[in-house]
């Protein structure tokens, strides 16, 4: 699964550390979901796409397998 976070977080000027201040987990968290290391739980992703102002089905996108 892809995201789009990094590019919305820059597009508002936000740093990895303010994201991750305002939603309450790691700047490592945060570093983990922009490199696809790691897939958000479902409230997380909410979170993600409600503090970003994007849809959560177009932050994150699911690729064929």
């Amino acid at each position: 699964m892809r995201n789009l976070i990094k590019v919305k977080r820059k597009e508002l000027g936000l740093r990895q550390e303010d994201l991750a201040e305002a939603l309450e987990v790691s700047r490592q968290t945060i570093i983990a979901i922009e490199n696809d290391k790691y897939n958000p739980t479902l409230e997380l992703a909410m979170k993600l796409a409600r503090y970003l102002h994007i849809p959560v089905e177009e932050l994150f996108i699911l690729e064929d397998q």
